[in-house]
């Protein structure tokens, strides 16, 4: 049994619905907090107590830990999961949970803090034997002493925000003639971004990709690693779709690969779940790899290493930050299948990905065995423009690659959203691709096929949704009537697409 027996989410969204899924397997009280714009949001609805935090941005909410930490405390909670993003890799959010007497599901402070600083961490790294890219560190923090180690280190490099992440403050350099530029706008995103313009710089590596290691630690001194996701398909240096295992890691690599990921997490003093990121460059058993930083969370790609392994690892968070052992030996630990992810993301890929924000006027997401959804959204809710734009994670798993792809693809064709564009077609169209289909990728392959993936011309599910929509009478749309209209169009939409969904582009076209 669990020593957590109620358990506030510092979150929103999919992973707070997720989160408490977790909660209601494990016989623990599910609690929320929410800003004023989430007041009727799904993981609100989930919770058996619901607490108002604060306005719609973020920073009036979701990073409030004084709100968050008395929520908790007005609701008698013991625990508190931060879930991804806003403050789960906040060392002074863990430490206040700490100070509160409140568990934090998560790793010690002090670990974020040693991983949260790339210069730290790429230290670190170093004196553990984990492979870092090449780079340097300028002493000098002007402008002059950042070029000048760009320079020393040779063309092309990345310049990068020591406390950056998702791709801001950081800039490839070619060319001397951008290398001031380029060191300028990385110190001022990252001090728009993080408070902090600190920068180094690292060797350029070509068309890399982007492998990361599950880890799992508890505070016994158990450590072990769930094989490896490949995560080199991101648009902005952003991840819309994973897999595992990685086409490109033979038995060796994944072997030393797994190693020095346990090193780096027991270099870092951690415990509970974390995420070792590497850059491949290579490929065969003579492959390398890089350290490229710690994500000291769980990552919104877990679903797939659960697919593969069998294990649950929020129940694990759970158990180990109620001071459990961890549940497996590494021996244990054996994948079975492939599994992918796509996320559904409420974006405008012909837009440059340009975020939509809406209600919901359908929604409807496929069920069949080797299919897993993990949404934060049902049909009327909204989607707002404050917060991030991943509306479902759709997860795939089967015996082999080719036949997770298909009933990836099938899930794809099956699932509605109407209200908002999104990136379904993309999706569909990455799935499909030759070079995806052989496994043949890496972090530039969106960029490479951009005309192939993001061209117009072909239906999309959203295309077929508005079809519905417009041949709906004019009295039944969005602003003409109000009460139920939102709910006959879904309804409406859902029945023509599933019905006769040509029929209806036809008419939508005509």
């Amino acid at each position: 049994m669990s020593a957590i027996r109620r358990l506030l989410v510092a979150n929103r969204g999919e992973i707070a619905v997720r989160v408490m899924r977790a909660c209601r397997e494990l016989g623990i009280a599910p609690i929320a907090v929410h800003s004023s714009i989430d007041r009727g949001a799904l993981h609100v609805r989930e919770a058996d107590e619901a607490i108002e935090i604060g306005g719609p941005a973020p920073a009036e909410s979701y990073l409030r830990v004084d709100a968050i930490l008395d929520a908790a405390a007005r609701t008698r909670a013991d625990a508190i999961h931060p879930g991804y993003g806003f403050l789960s890799e906040n060392a002074a959010f863990a430490a206040a949970c700490r100070d509160a007497g409140v568990i934090f599901v998560g790793p010690p402070p002090e670990a974020i803090a040693a991983m949260g600083s790339k210069l730290g961490a790429r230290e670190r790294m170093q004196a553990a034997g984990v492979p870092v890219v090449p780079g340097a560190t300028p002493s000098d923090q002007t402008d002059a002493g950042v070029r000048a180690a760009a320079l020393a280190l040779g063309l092309p490099v990345v310049v990068k925000a020591s406390a950056g992440g998702g791709g801001k403050g950081m800039r490839v350099v070619t060319e001397v003639a951008t290398l001031d530029e380029s060191i300028a706008a990385a110190r001022r995103e990252a001090t728009r971004a993080f408070g902090d313009g600190t920068l180094y710089v690292e060797r350029r590596i070509e068309r890399p990709r982007h492998v990361e290691i599950q880890v799992f630690a508890d505070a016994h001194g158990n450590c072990v690693h769930l094989f490896e996701r490949e995560c080199s398909i991101q648009r902005r240096h952003q991840k819309i779709v994973e897999e595992t295992p990685s086409p490109a890691l033979t038995p060796a690599v994944r072997a030393r690969m797994g190693e020095a990921a346990v090193a780096a997490a027991r270099a870092a003093g951690y415990v509970n779940a974390g995420t070792i990121e590497f850059l491949l460059e290579g490929s065969g058993d003579d492959a390398r790899f890089y350290f490229l930083e710690m994500n000291t969370r769980l990552q919104v790609e877990h679903a797939i290493t659960e697919a593969v392994t069998g294990v649950d690892l929020v129940h694990a968070q759970l158990a180990i930050a109620g001071g459990a052992p961890l549940p497996w030996t590494q021996d244990a630990l054996v994948p079975r299948g492939h599994a992918i992810e796509v996320r559904l993301c409420a974006e405008d890929p012909e837009q440059g990905f340009l975020p939509q924000a809406g209600r919901l006027l359908a929604c409807r997401f496929p069920h069949a065995p080797g299919l897993r959804v993990d949404a934060g959204v049902e049909r009327g809710d909204a989607i707002p423009v404050q917060y991030d734009s991943l509306v479902a994670k759709i997860v795939g798993h089967a015996a082999t690659r080719d036949a997770a792809i298909a009933r990836l693809e099938a899930a794809l064709r099956r699932t509605l959203v109407f209200g908002v564009r999104t990136n379904a077609t993309l999706l569909a169209r990455i799935l499909a691709h030759p070079r995806f289909r052989a496994g043949d990728v890496d972090t530039g392959f969106v960029a490479d096929e951009h005309e192939a993936l993001i061209g117009t011309g072909t239906a999309s599910t959203a295309a077929l949704a508005a079809a519905a929509w417009l041949r709906t009478s004019p009295g039944q749309r969005p602003g003409h009537a109000p009460g139920e209209c939102a709910g006959r169009i879904g309804d409406e939409a859902e029945a023509a697409i599933t019905t006769n969904p040509w029929a209806t582009l036809r008419g939508w076209r005509g």
